[in-house]
């Protein structure tokens, strides 16, 4: 397993900058937003389609640093009701796919979307409920008219160009726990899986532990994030889990992210790294820092000491003793 870094938080460093400052903390690899949420800040899409000679200097620069590309991230909302917003997005994603198998990426992570509630619908409707009953049709009608023939057909397509889907378990789209995206892996095929982030299992309630086991067991898991959450117990008491306070407003929010350590133990995530390994997971694990307490380079930073010694680099082979 090789430690990386979802580069979106230096979004502010040029690319070679970036590469620069993350090989010069001991990461093995990168994650790269193409558009969308995470912006194209290092990875300019359309233009490393178009020019080999971009594309060749891409490689060149990461090489000569002895990183690798774990995945290209293109989160968005191609089942928004709004066509000028799916559309978009829609397109994002089939460019982020030619564009990983011509740059040997494994995986292109990205959300599941979420529909409305009606083909004439303006916004996206995330059911939490089963009742009142509408509540259940709309979501009947969401996965067999939207959720399920698009995602057979992008699985179709990813799977021409040699690419994996890593749909990323996030409350407010469609695909948010692991029973979603067995559902949806069991209607599309294994070109999809999981891009697992405990943070967001945390906050729903989920022992990310058991997510690795319940996805592990599909092989389901296509790569890994890894950011903390804290439950902050008094606020779920007055907000729910399913809070809608603002990130920015900490003090009264029923959970919010945190580095890597700081909202669980090292055992913790020395248990998920070994947990992974065990399921046969042999991917990166990919830091992602949205700490509202820590500075950028200090949340990185402390991620990394956190995760380092965690890390299982080398399998055992042949055990000696059985």
């Amino acid at each position: 397993m090789r430690l990386g870094v979802f580069t979106v938080l230096f979004s502010d460093k040029s690319f070679e900058e970036m590469l620069d400052y993350v090989a010069s903390k001991g990461i093995e690899a990168v994650e790269l937003g193409t558009g969308g949420f995470p912006g194209d800040a290092h990875c300019k899409v359309q233009e490393l389609l178009e020019d080999d000679s971009k594309r060749e200097a891409f490689l060149e620069a990461l090489h000569k640093r002895n990183l690798t590309i774990s995945a290209l991230s293109c989160h968005g909302n191609p089942l928004h009701p709004q066509e000028s917003i799916a559309s978009k997005d829609d397109e994002l994603f089939d460019q982020t796919v030619r564009l990983a198998q011509l740059l040997d990426v494994p995986v292109v992570n990205t959300f599941s979307g979420c529909p409305g509630d009606h083909e004439n619908a303006k916004y996206p409707n995330w059911p939490v409920a089963p009742w009142p009953p509408e509540f259940l049709e709309i979501l009947t009608w969401q996965w067999e008219e939207k959720i399920i023939p698009y995602w057979k057909r992008k699985a179709k397509f990813a799977k021409e160009h040699g690419v994996k889907i890593g749909l990323e378990l996030h409350g407010g789209f469609s695909v948010h726990t692991p029973k979603n995206l067995l559902q949806l892996r069991e209607a599309c095929g294994p070109t999809i899986g999981a891009n697992l982030d405990p943070s967001h299992m945390w906050w729903q309630g989920i022992d990310p532990l058991e997510a690795i086991k319940i996805l592990g067991k599909e092989n389901a898991i296509h790569h890994f994030h890894a950011k903390d959450t804290v439950i902050d117990q008094p606020n779920v008491n007055k907000n729910g889990l399913t809070d809608m306070t603002s990130y920015a407003d900490m003090k009264e929010r029923a959970w919010y992210f945190r580095t890597v350590g700081f909202g669980h133990s090292s055992k913790d995530w020395a248990d998920m790294v070994s947990t992974l390994r065990l399921y046969g997971y042999d991917h990166v694990v990919s830091i992602e820092h949205e700490d509202g307490l820590m500075s950028i380079d200090e949340g990185f930073t402390k991620a990394i000491e956190t995760l380092k010694p965690v890390m299982v680099k080398e399998s055992v082979g042949d055990m000696w003793w059985a």
